[in-house]
């Protein structure tokens, strides 16, 4: 059985379904594995793209769905309607503070600026001392290769330390990836 204390996982993914079945289907896989572990979802409160596809699949399956949404973007309609509570907020940072400490750990699926933002800020909290919680990337196939191939360049170039380069776990698979994210969770509590 997979473990986080809170039961639940900060999502970070598109407002979009991106150009590849591909993508909705690993977040569905990622929803399903969830709900089998009992695990709920925090995210960014939209309808929109793979956002509504992870809560739709948990909220589907009976699982605990909040969603964080600013109130520009709540007056515009964009708000999941169904299964999720819903918390609104005054600023795009004041949703990710609370995303922050709502989740046991955080998911980065596909997703654009806003998606890479949240992961970035994320990261930096951690190599602050801000949080200790597991940071996840989700590489449905290889759309991050990029984006980790930047983060291995700064590495060597000496503006990551390797230490901060590893807080961030990676895998192509949903299961692996909750595996080894549950592993770092539980040396982080002992």
């Amino acid at each position: 059985m997979i473990a986080f204390d809170p039961p639940r996982l900060t999502v970070y993914c598109g407002a979009s379904l991106g150009a590849k079945p591909v993508y909705a289907e690993a977040v569905r896989t990622l929803g399903r594995l969830l709900l089998q572990h009992g695990l709920g979802v925090v995210y960014g409160g939209a309808e929109l793209g793979l956002m509504g596809v992870i809560a739709g699949t948990v909220a589907e399956g009976g699982g605990e769905v909040i969603g964080i949404i600013p109130d520009f973007m709540q007056a515009k309609g964009l708000t999941h309607p169904a299964g999720a509570e819903v918390q609104i907020v005054d600023s795009m940072h004041s949703r990710k503070m609370k995303m922050t400490t709502l989740g046991a750990g955080f998911v980065a699926l596909p997703g654009g600026l806003g998606t890479l933002d949240e992961l970035v800020e994320a990261l930096t909290w951690a190599q602050l001392g801000l949080h200790d919680k597991p940071i996840g990337l989700l590489n449905v196939e290889g759309y991050f290769d990029p984006f980790l191939s930047l983060l291995d360049h700064a590495t060597r170039e000496g503006f990551v330390k390797l230490a901060h380069r590893e807080l961030l776990i990676t895998a192509s698979s949903p299961e692996i990836l909750l595996h080894a994210m549950a592993t770092r969770a539980a040396k982080g509590r002992s």
